[in-house]
């Protein structure tokens, strides 16, 4: 009897941990449904709140005590143009470099110092590659690639000063070696050409860094992107090579290296 009151028991006990673990199961199911559910919802709102930051919000600020305004998503923001300036200062350079270079060209038949031959080269590469940037720049632009500068219509690289309407001849731009030091210059050979060489190319360095501060102390001028980087990479580079002249005069002699 009591052995059959104990199987009634254990069968009672297991239909009613069946039941209740397909209650579990039930309840478990219903709490996944709802956080699928909850999930989704929430990924729909993520989704619809970034299709709205997508969308881009163009506000134009108004002037001093004036409201501002929200302009269409389509709105485009236009570069700064160029002021002249910019214009004089490239074309300024131009002649600048060119007269560096024409330089360099020397190198070869009135020295036979290593370090000097090599410091011209990279000069000359430099600054010619930079003179056709220089000109691209100026052409895309529809501006002329030559000087038309007040005073100095004529001048050239070879350190003449132009002409201006009274027929006096007009200062050279910063730096630029005279007719005078270039003519020198070309009679020199070897440690002389190498000391005249280095010192005028110190100067010459140094006026291409007085027209570089005079561009950024413009009101206006040197916001041009392009403009911006070369003028300063212009001025870093400049300024290094010229603590590597100094650093070559100041070797005593100034020898020949063969």
């Amino acid at each position: 009897m009591f052995s059959h009151a104990r199987k009634w028991k254990l069968c009672r006990f297991g239909r009613e941990s069946k039941l209740l673990s397909a209650r579990g199961s039930a309840v478990l199911f219903g709490m996944l449904l709802a956080a699928s559910a909850a999930t989704g919802f929430l990924c729909c709102v993520a989704r619809a709140q970034q299709g709205d930051s997508a969308t881009p919000v163009v506000v134009q600020p108004g002037a001093p005590g004036k409201p501002s305004k929200t302009l269409p998503p389509t709105t485009k923001g236009a570069p700064p143009q160029w002021s002249q300036a910019d214009v004089e200062f490239m074309q300024g350079m131009i002649m600048h470099h060119e007269q560096a270079v024409e330089m360099t060209a020397l190198i070869a038949s009135h020295t036979e110092n290593k370090d000097v031959r090599s410091l011209g080269a990279r000069i000359s590469s430099s600054q010619s590659d930079e003179i056709k940037f220089m000109q691209r720049w100026l052409a895309a632009r529809g501006e002329a690639v030559s000087m038309a500068m007040p005073g100095m219509p004529d001048g050239d690289a070879s350190g003449k000063p132009g002409m201006d309407t009274s027929g006096k001849a007009m200062a050279l731009m910063p730096g630029m070696l005279t007719a005078e030091q270039m003519e020198t210059l070309r009679k020199a050979k070897g440690a002389e050409f190498d000391q005249l060489f280095l010192t005028g190319m110190i100067q010459h360095h140094n006026g291409a860094l007085i027209m570089v501060k005079d561009l950024f102390d413009t009101a206006g001028a040197g916001q041009d992107a392009d403009l911006f980087d070369f003028a300063t990479d212009a001025d870093n580079t400049q300024r290094a090579e010229i603590r590597i002249m100094q650093a070559m005069l100041e070797k005593k002699p100034l020898e020949e290296k063969r």
